[in-house]
């Protein structure tokens, strides 16, 4: 498995991976895996976990009629049928918003949601860079410059501290990314935007019903986008949603979504204004009505079994668990931890990960510097950016990365394994634990070894 593998192919491998252990321990007799137990598995000890996980995406025979009759309705653009906006309301009404909007993705509630921020060519957007690149693409989208804050390595999320030495007269907005479901610092960034004036969009797209100060994540900010890709918690297939606590804003992003008609309060100047077709289906729209009840057990389970992995993680040389905001509840979308090789003897963390994968323990190390990958490169070196930003202030920007010291200590000290994982029983997390106890204690083995 490549230790870069991103965060979504990690997710999709994960079920394979686990089925074909399941195999092995199946088809090779009872004594391949009669080595002291003890011993990791790359030692010849027997792994900690000898089972799959479960699959992902779920799928449920009770949905089925729903979608059947969607089907047979013929009524499947979004302002034929009912769910679409059913389903808005319901997930207005569960995030405690003022009003949600349904979009074809997770990437057009970011471009929307910026669009409607008046975020445009030539503006600058603070933003966290350990995140999907469709982060970095929605800011693109907007022709503006995602300018980026620093990773506090303890947190994952955008370092508060950071933020105001990047604010520039053309900055216009902060995306704060509440990464794998885990809340930002929201008391200490919206008072910096305040004072500037900026607006802040949030990028809620791995943090379904994730919580901060008794608030959901998605109604911190002025705006706030959802992912239901198939990768995520309440999938389908692809889709979105922007969230708000105001009606004038998701009128604006309800007009901009469909072809610029105007909506609500936002009458626009004439029957169209600019807009783009962002629309969700009503099949999109029916699965996720179906799973609402399946996401709020399931939050409560990867909750409950990633509080059992902090508290006892913790506990092992070399790992320490994510710190979390005060107060606050993540989704858990991955369940990330920061692995230290000195304690390890040195161990590196991709040698770490492939005992754990070893262990019969899926886990990935999901985002790198993706700031030096060439996308960005391309934007900055292109006709419309040399235009729009004077050539000092583009060398300048590309210069920054090399500041982005604790984004830079994120990537290569954090390990995760996937959601669906933290839906095993209790006993298989404590496998996990095993795992990673048996793998501490034989480090120096492991190290001669590889």
């Amino acid at each position: 498995m490549n230790p870069n593998m991103n965060r979504r192919r990690f997710l999709e491998t994960t079920a394979a991976s686990s089925a074909a252990l399941t195999w092995l321990s199946a088809h090779t007799g009872p004594n391949v895996f009669a080595a002291d137990a003890a011993k990791p598995a790359l030692l010849g000890g027997a792994p900690a976990h000898k089972g799959g996980w479960a699959a992902w995406p779920e799928w449920r025979e009770e949905w089925e009629p729903k979608m059947l009759e969607v089907y047979r309705s013929r009524k499947w653009f979004r302002l034929s049928g009912p769910h679409v906006p059913e389903f808005e309301k319901a997930w207005a009404e569960m995030l405690g918003a003022k009003k949600a909007l349904a979009v074809a993705s997770g990437t057009t509630s970011l471009i929307v949601g910026l669009h409607v921020m008046d975020v445009g060519p030539g503006d600058e957007v603070i933003v966290s860079p350990y995140t999907f690149i469709a982060t970095y693409n929605a800011i693109l989208a907007n022709s503006a410059l995602p300018v980026f804050a620093d990773t506090d390595p303890a947190t994952l999320t955008m370092c508060p501290k950071s933020i105001e030495s990047r604010i520039t007269e053309r900055t216009r907005a902060i995306m704060p990314v509440h990464i794998y479901g885990m809340p930002c610092d929201m008391d200490q960034i919206n008072p910096i935007a305040k004072k500037h004036k900026l607006a802040v969009v949030e990028d809620a797209c791995q943090a379904w019903l994730a919580e901060y100060k008794g608030r959901k994540c998605g109604t911190l900010g002025d705006v706030g986008g959802f992912s239901f890709q198939e990768s995520k918690h309440i999938p389908s297939g692809e889709g979105g949603a922007i969230t708000s606590m105001s009606e004038d804003v998701i009128d604006r992003c309800n007009a901009y979504h469909n072809c610029g008609r105007s909506c609500g309060n936002f009458k626009g100047t004439g029957s169209f204004t600019p807009g783009m077709n962002y629309r969700m289906t009503q099949f999109q729209a029916a699965l996720l009505l179906q799973q609402f009840d399946k996401l709020k057990k399931q939050t409560a389970i990867r909750r409950a079994n990633a509080d059992h992995l902090s508290a006892n993680l913790g506990k092992i040389p070399g790992i320490t668990p994510i710190r979390l905001p005060e107060n606050s509840r993540p989704a858990w979308h991955l369940y990330p931890f920061i692995y230290n090789a000195e304690q390890f003897n040195g161990l590196s963390r991709d040698k770490f990960m492939a005992a754990l994968r070893a262990e019969g323990v899926p886990c990935s190390s999901p985002y790198r510097e993706q700031y030096y990958d060439g996308l960005l490169d391309v934007a900055i070196n292109s006709r419309g950016y040399k235009r729009l930003w004077s050539a000092d202030r583009l060398k300048a920007y590309r210069e920054s990365f090399k500041d982005l010291k604790g984004n830079k200590q994120a990537c290569e000290t954090m390990v995760a394994i996937s959601q669906n994982m933290l839906l095993a029983d209790r006993s298989d997390i404590d496998q996990i634990l095993e795992a990673i106890r048996k793998i501490q204690a034989h480090s120096a083995a492991l190290l001669k070894k590889a």
